[in-house]
């Protein structure tokens, strides 16, 4: 481990250990509000740069959308990925933006967090209760009412997906706003959503087209992940041979990392971009995407293609793709005649949505 990540490990465990009970005096406020249109401004704060972590807090900004029709909507998130992210959501109205290594960038980095002061908030909002940063900028933004995410009832016991990463958070604000006189949601969480426009799938319909080559079915396969989550080149070398014996009459395609590698030698027809837009379009036009717990994965749920997760060491119900007929496989509990036959299932139902569990 080099130095500067170890300075960022040392720098965590003590900003969570100094900002884990800031909020803890709002969490019983009970203040009743007249009417939810008068929240018009509404700040939402996720000081994170992966691009799976930001295409997982679509959803709740779709909540918000719903929920407070009249709002203009802030993100407090760190990197350059969120105005792509979020380039179509007509309600997001300022992106916040933290430099993604605020070493480099120490002066940059304090007039950000200086600039949350600039603006009054109806309702500021900390997405992760275990986010020492957004709990900070929670705290340190002006708004009169503020969610720090805290878990103000057992909501485990209500919901079976409430471990979901992307649901519990929009779980616990909706009991939140029952202490301000709002009437509690019951609607179904919304999937993720990059808002893909008409014009960006046909264009990812013909990249993918120009390189298939043909009109049959095709399978995405993204074989890299971060750290311990990657599984080996052996792993993926026999699963790719058993994907192409099973699926002759399908093309099977790999999107590529931004690391510009493969688990499987490049033995498939690759596809490299550094956009994430134009890699979302390419995935949207294929009929089933398999691949590690990834940010990658996440695009794929949030271009609406039936997802397989693979999972080995995440944890399978807080990250697994839900939605669109897509599920989570836990490759050391199920065997691959399992998970073929969970792919042959959706390859034969499409989008329907058949699944609503994990295996």
């Amino acid at each position: 481990m080099g130095v500067l990540k170890k300075i960022n490990t040392v720098r965590r465990t003590l900003m969570r250990s100094l900002t884990k009970n800031i909020g803890k005096s709002n969490a019983e406020q009970g203040i009743t509000l007249v009417n939810r249109n008068e929240i018009k401004r509404v700040l939402i704060c996720r000081p994170n740069a992966r691009l799976g972590n930001l295409l997982l807090i679509t959803p709740f900004v779709q909540e918000l959308e719903e929920t407070f029709p009249n709002c203009e909507i802030d993100l407090f998130v760190k990197g350059s990925l969120a105005p792509i992210i979020f380039e179509k959501y007509d309600h997001i109205s300022r992106i916040i933006q933290l430099p993604k290594k605020p070493f480099s960038n120490l002066l940059k980095y304090c007039s950000v967090w200086i600039s949350l002061k600039k603006y009054k908030y109806d309702i500021v909002i900390n997405v992760d209760q275990g986010s020492s940063s957004g709990r900070l900028a929670t705290k340190f933004s002006n708004s009169k009412f503020k969610f720090f995410g805290d878990l103000p009832f057992s909501a485990n016991l209500y919901y079976g997906d409430y471990a979901h990463i992307a649901k519990y958070p929009i779980y616990h604000f909706r009991d939140y706003l029952t202490k301000l006189g709002f009437e509690k949601r019951e609607s179904l969480i919304a999937p993720l959503d990059l808002k893909l426009t008409a014009f960006e799938v046909a264009e990812g319909k013909r990249t993918l087209r120009s390189l298939v080559k043909n009109y049959k079915k095709t399978i995405c396969v993204f074989t890299y992940a971060t750290g311990t989550k990657c599984l080996s080149e052996s792993w993926w070398e026999d699963f790719y041979n058993s994907l192409k014996s099973e699926y002759e009459n399908y093309n099977i395609i790999e999107i590529l990392p931004i690391e510009n590698v493969s688990q499987i030698g490049f033995k498939a027809p690759t596809f490299y971009s550094k956009d994430v837009r134009e890699i979302g379009s390419v995935i949207a036009n294929t009929d089933l995407f398999i691949g590690a717990d990834s940010g990658i994965m996440h695009l794929s749920s949030a271009v609406h293609t039936p997802t397989v997760g693979l999972f080995s060491v995440s944890n399978l119900k807080k990250y697994e793709p839900y939605d669109n007929n897509s599920i989570g496989v836990d490759i050391n509990t199920v065997s691959e005649k399992e998970y073929f036959k969970v792919f042959n299932t959706i390859l034969d139902h499409g989008k329907s949505g058949i699944y609503s569990k994990a295996i």
